[in-house]
């Protein structure tokens, strides 16, 4: 009799994501079948793990099963490289999670623990600013590097732990930097609502002139704070974040 693999392989699939609504295939061994499921499962079970040791640690060892075996059985992953698999994670939780009993600030630390090796892994090689670039940042024309986002969240997700886990929406968002500098690692800075809108702005208008951009500051910020306050401001600020590898020399400068 010929056998229908296609259909063979949909049934194996769906016992190992999810055992416990579908059978073990007819013909095939349950103790076998359980053990790949077991190193299927594990597998995937231990990125996420690694790569969200702060969501981890958070859950009971029964919250977390439940969580990692709900994105196991309802997640069609549409890669096949375990890179990424933490982005298909976010994905699930953005779209595909329901349940009452999670915390409300769940995607975002997710998103926070993702940057960290999403930007590791990076293929963009920046040119950083040397000396001369952070000296006279107000005549260079800036560029936001490649591997420095400015993040915003409504949770401090940077404080989240066992000992803090915020049941509410706080009043003001948090503002982060994170950014891969010229040794190739990955810090995280906590910033302001002004250097925020500041490096927002340079995204915006990417090659712009230092001092040209802090004019545009300026602008967006009177009456509230005259021109010299936020040409002061701006001043120390690009500065710091040129020298930090934030910001690098526009490619046409």
């Amino acid at each position: 009799m010929g056998i229908d693999f296609k259909a063979k392989q949909s049934e194996f699939a769906a016992y190992i994501r999810d055992p416990e609504h579908f059978p073990v295939p007819a013909d095939l061994d349950p103790q076998r079948m359980a053990m790949y499921r077991e190193l299927f499962f594990n597998n995937i079970n231990g990125f996420l793990s690694s790569n969200f040791p702060v969501l981890h640690k958070i859950l009971s060892d029964q919250q977390w099963h439940d969580l990692t075996q709900d994105f196991f059985a309802r997640h069609q992953c549409q890669t096949p490289h375990f890179s990424e698999i933490a982005e298909e994670f976010l994905d699930y939780l953005q779209n595909e999670r329901q349940a009452e009993g999670d915390f409300p600030f769940m995607l975002e630390l997710a998103h926070y623990e993702w940057v960290e090796m999403a930007l590791s892994i990076a293929q963009a090689t920046p040119v950083f600013g040397d000396s001369a670039f952070v000296g006279q940042v107000l005549r260079q024309t800036i560029s936001l590097s490649p591997v420095a986002w400015p993040l915003a969240y409504q949770y401090p997700v940077q404080k989240i732990g066992p000992d803090f886990l915020p049941r509410s929406v706080p009043e003001q968002p948090s503002y982060l930097v994170v950014y891969r500098d010229a040794d190739d690692q990955v810090h995280f800075m906590q910033t302001t609502p002004l250097t925020f809108r500041l490096l927002q702005l340079i995204e915006q208008h990417d090659g712009i002139v230092g001092e040209q951009v802090l004019q545009i500051l300026a602008a967006e910020l009177s009456p509230q704070f005259d021109q010299p306050t936020v040409l002061q401001f701006g001043l120390q600020t690009l500065q710091e974040l040129a020298m930090k590898g934030v910001l690098i020399p526009a490619a046409d400068g």
